[in-house]
């Protein structure tokens, strides 16, 4: 499988190494500043870029019918529109705000708890995310796709940054050194607390994520996430 890196900073590094490691080659590795010049060549193309660049990178894939799968978060007020030019182009696409594996066993099991803890309403429902210093966004893909996954299956309507009012849920996003990715859901009562954490130990379960989900589109056409390839 021909690689396009849309995105050659940390993580598309790491994505680099274990596509190699599976036996893909890479055919273009761009940067902010760099052309698609190679984009043509790939069999898809994945994108660990910047929320600036992604409906971009992602037009240009669809465009020219080039599977693509994206990891930037921070976009999708857009999404709907890279949807709808996938549908129109007849092409590939899956967006996740996170691809690791684990994370998404994770999203399955929050949304399980919230339909569980639906009619205990003496529980209030906050959460807690951790990324490294130079991740852009604030709160993190993440931590707005568990934020939905309880709102989906709950009576919660919203969620901030800021002190919560009545059904929002209060999310605090953290900034620190060389942290790749810690998210914790809470369930606080006056009695006890209930807890779900993901801690990632490094990118590397993000990038192989990313990998498996560009070696499952390839054969797909159509707008997917990564309950489809996983099956769950």
């Amino acid at each position: 499988m021909k690689i396009a890196l849309l995105g050659y900073g940390k993580m598309g590094k790491v994505i680099e190494k274990i596509a190699l490691e599976r036996g893909h080659s890479i055919v273009l590795k761009k940067s902010s500043t760099d052309s698609f010049e190679g984009l043509k060549n790939a069999d898809v193309a994945i994108d660990f870029s910047v929320p600036d660049s992604a409906v971009t990178h992602i037009s240009e894939c669809l465009n020219n019918n080039i599977p693509v799968i994206s990891g930037t978060t921070g976009w999708l007020d857009n999404y709907e529109k890279m949807a709808e030019l996938c549908e129109i182009n007849k092409g590939s696409f899956i967006y996740s705000s996170n691809f690791s594996l684990g994370v998404n066993v994770f999203f399955e099991l929050n949304d399980y708890l919230a339909k569980m803890m639906h009619n205990l309403k003496q529980y209030n429902v906050s959460m807690e995310e951790i990324h490294h210093t130079q991740k852009l966004d604030a709160p993190s893909g993440t931590a707005i796709s568990l934020a939905k996954g309880v709102i989906d299956n709950s009576d919660y309507t919203n969620w901030t940054l800021e002190n919560p009012k009545n059904n929002e849920i209060h999310i605090e996003a953290k900034r620190i050194e060389n942290v790749p990715g810690t998210h914790s859901v809470f369930y606080d009562s006056e009695v006890d607390q209930i807890e779900i954490k993901h801690t990632a130990h490094n990118r590397e379960g993000f990038a192989l994520g990313s990998v498996i989900a560009a070696e499952w589109l390839i054969e797909q056409k159509g707008v997917f996430t990564m309950k489809d390839v996983l099956g769950i």
